[in-house]
């Protein structure tokens, strides 16, 4: 088996734990995978294919270099994006890879980042369809939220779906690294959903389930006046121990 070949079996079974029902992530059409196959393209779910069940003939690979070129105008019609991302595709049998192509190669673009989860979890479109949703993920509440998700997360306002909301995600990403020296683990999006990266497919299911719960527990302490965040110390204190550290590694296997 090619190192392509493994990248998208990886690819394949990481989707398919996000699609699991039981998880509540997504149904139907919902969320979006992708991850880096070598310096010069990545594989990306195609437009239309459902992550339930999914196999490599719901992948299409896409060269690096022309979804660059695409996120770096100004401006493009839905006509152009849909053009430009048929011609950026490899091999793909007719295959037209999804509109959030941009998004993952952005994100893919980053160090130490080699795979990427973007799904519609219930508990998180919960806090995220709210009046309030920044300040409802606002902060870390537990270790393990802080271990699997980072310090913070990123946070996107709503933007129209594609082209545009890439491009506010790579505003959320720089400003995330020029407060944190490092990519994030999880970026939230109003009135979407949520995305998580990582070395391994093990880091993105791990950041995903955490997230989750999180906004389970969010959710459950918004019933008894509300949520009491760890304070920067405390958030510092885990952040920096060499035992999480530790940790995060047998994580990401």
């Amino acid at each position: 088996m090619s190192d392509a070949q493994t990248r998208l079996q990886q690819l394949i079974e990481m989707s398919r734990e996000l699609a699991n029902p039981d998880e509540d992530c997504l149904i139907l059409g919902e969320g979006n995978t992708s991850a880096v196959t070598d310096g010069s393209s990545f594989f990306v779910k195609a437009s239309g294919a459902t992550l339930v069940g999914i196999d490599a003939g719901g992948f299409v690979r896409v060269s690096r270099e022309s979804v660059r070129e695409l996120l770096s105008a100004e401006a493009l019609t839905d006509e152009q994006v849909a053009a430009g991302l048929i011609e950026a595709s490899i091999d793909a049998d007719g295959l037209r890879p999804s509109v959030e192509t941009f998004l993952h190669a952005l994100l893919l673009d980053l160090p130490g980042i080699e795979f990427v989860g973007h799904t519609h979890p219930t508990a998180i479109n919960a806090l995220l369809c709210s009046q309030q949703p920044e300040e409802a993920i606002r902060g870390r509440l537990f270790p393990d939220e802080v271990v699997c998700c980072g310090p913070e997360s990123a946070w996107v306002p709503y933007t129209d779906p594609g082209l545009p909301l890439a491009k506010a995600v790579g505003c959320a990403v720089n400003d995330f690294i020029g407060r944190w020296n490092e990519p994030p683990k999880v970026i939230m999006m109003q009135n979407h959903g949520l995305i998580a990266m990582g070395a391994t497919p093990a880091q993105v299911l791990a950041a995903t389930a955490m997230a989750v719960k999180a906004a389970r527990v969010r959710l459950g302490a918004a019933a008894w006046g509300g949520i009491r965040p760890l304070s920067d110390t405390e958030l510092a204190r885990i952040y920096t121990r060499p035992d999480e550290h530790y940790r995060q590694a047998l994580l990401s296997r």
